[in-house]
């Protein structure tokens, strides 16, 4: 009874989906948070007769032959690279990128990671930090007697400081491209690593090469559309409650079987 382990199959997919929908829903609120979505493809296929073979009885040619489908499987989970809307927050520190790109990290380990979430701070020693406390690459160090930070759309930070009007250049904030951004493997915590198939990073100046720039005192929300979550949600549960049915009545169906007399 091929049904059982087909409609099992489908069960399982449907639940991945939900699974992928419930993640999508959980960071409605995350920066920069791009919504995932489960892809599928059919299983492999049972030639019971291939199309094209000859009729041993007339000799004449199968037009379509007997392919028996074995159920479904996961594909992949494809990130949506969307832009999020922009928030206004008014910190100096708040980092918004409006187009293509994100910002590198340097982690622990000494290897590089890459975000989109802009909601930076201030170390103890004055450097500019994720809100996990990696540095932002290439490092920059705010003085300890600035009175303020000023970032305009190419990423040069200026620090004024109280007795000068005029800011001084302390550093510039770069912005990192891939050719396949969706290959990027994510870390979580809003990171996300290069891999073979993102490609390596192609690091610049904000505004060039395709990149986006920057805009202070904005970080850009989450891209999850909740009506369109919902919506696939209910076709997710409707499509799992189907693939259940079809085992109930495969197992009815082996039931008659064994009270036939």
């Amino acid at each position: 009874m091929r049904a059982l382990r087909i409609a099992a199959t489908g069960m399982a997919a449907q639940q991945m989906r939900v699974e992928t929908i419930s993640n999508n829903l959980a960071n409605m609120n995350t920066t920069g948070y791009n919504a995932r979505r489960a892809e599928f493809a059919d299983l492999h296929y049972q030639q019971v007769a291939r199309a094209g073979t000859i009729n041993a009885t007339d000799g004449t040619v199968l037009p379509t032959g007997v392919q028996l489908g074995l159920g479904v499987r996961p594909a992949s989970i494809t990130v949506h690279l969307e832009q999020g809307a922009l928030e206004a927050t008014g910190a100096d520190l708040d980092l918004a990128i409006e187009g293509n790109g994100y910002l590198e990290v340097t982690l622990p380990s000494g290897e590089s990671a890459y975000t989109r979430d802009g909601s930076l701070k201030r170390s103890p020693d004055g450097v500019i930090v994720t809100s996990d406390g990696y540095p932002v690459a290439p490092e920059i160090v705010i003085p300890a007697d600035a009175r303020s930070i000023s970032i305009n759309a190419a990423g040069e930070v200026y620090a004024y400081f109280a007795d000068n009007a005029v800011g001084q250049l302390i550093g510039q904030f770069s912005l990192a491209g891939f050719t396949n951004s969706k290959g990027l493997e994510a870390l979580g915590s809003n990171l996300f690593a290069e891999t073979e198939a993102s490609g390596p990073p192609n690091v610049s100046t904000p505004g060039e090469d395709g990149l986006g720039t920057l805009r202070q005192g904005y970080l850009e929300e989450s891209s999850v559309d909740a009506v369109r979550e919902v919506t696939e949600l209910i076709e997710a549960q409707r499509g799992y409650e189907m693939n259940a049915k079809v085992i109930s009545a495969a197992d009815q169906m082996l039931a008659a079987t064994t009270q036939v007399r």
